[in-house]
C-alpha cells in the first residue's frame, strides 16, 4: 500500500536487480541461473528501504513479499514498512487493514484453516473494513497461490478471482438504522 509512483520505482529497483542476478550468473559459467527467492527480495527490499529512510527520502509504502523460501521449501510471507522495519508473519495487513483486520486474523486464523474457511475469513474482514471506511467499495477480488507437483514454484498455480460483490444481506437492517430517530415525523431534516 502507497504511493503508486513509489511503487512504480520499487518495481524498476526489482527489475533492474532481476537484469543483474541474471547477467551475473551467465557472465560466470561455474554458478547455475536461479531466480531470488521470497525471503532474498524480502531483504533486498528491507536494505532499499531502509537506505531511503535513512537518506530522509523514504519511498512511501508498505510492501508485502510472499513466495517460497529457496532454503527451506516452505511458504514465506513478509512485509517491509516505509521506514524498513521487517515482520515474517503467517498472516499480515497493510494500511487501514492492519488496524481494523489483523486483530480478526489473529483472533479467528489456525493453521488448519480449509480454503473456505480461509476465504470465509478474508470476507469478514473485508466487509468490516467496507463498513469502517466511507470510501470503500464491496467489490473484491481473491487470490490463490499453490506449490507445483514437483514441491517447488517453479510449477506454482497462481489462480486470481474475478471482481466480486460482497454478500451485503441484512447488514444494515440493525434497528437503530431502520427505526426513525428524534420523531421527526419522516421527514429526515434536522
Amino acid at each position: 500500500s502507497g504511493e503508486y509512483s513509489d511503487f512504480k520505482a520499487i518495481i524498476n529497483l526489482l527489475e533492474r536487480k532481476a537484469l543483474e542476478e541474471e547477467t551475473s550468473v551467465l557472465s560466470d559459467s561455474l554458478y547455475k541461473s536461479t531466480a531470488m527467492s521470497a525471503s532474498q527480495i524480502w531483504n533486498y527490499l528491507r536494505f532499499v528501504m531502509y537506505s531511503k529512510r535513512n537518506k530522509f527520502d523514504p519511498y512511501w509504502n508498505d510492501l508485502v513479499v510472499a513466495g517460497t523460501d529457496s532454503t527451506t521449501g516452505k511458504p514465506f510471507l513478509g512485509m517491509i514498512d516505509k521506514i524498513g522495519t521487517t515482520i515474517q508473519e503467517n498472516f499480515l495487513a497493510t494500511g487501514y487493514g492492519g488496524y481494523i483486520a489483523l486483530p480478526l486474523l489473529r483472533e479467528k486464523w489456525r493453521p488448519d484453516l480449509t480454503e473456505g474457511e480461509a476465504r470465509a475469513l478474508l470476507e469478514d474482514c473485508m466487509k468490516v473494513l467496507f463498513f469502517r471506511d466511507c470510501r470503500a467499495s464491496s467489490r473484491i477480488q481473491l487470490a490463490k497461490a499453490e506449490k507445483g507437483q514437483d514441491g517447488t514454484t517453479a510449477a506454482a498455480t497462481f489462480i486470481v478471482s474475478d471482481p466480486y460483490d460482497l454478500d451485503m444481506t441484512g447488514a444494515w437492517d440493525a434497528p437503530s438504522f431502520v427505526q426513525a430517530k428524534g420523531n421527526l415525523e419522516d421527514d429526515g431534516g434536522w
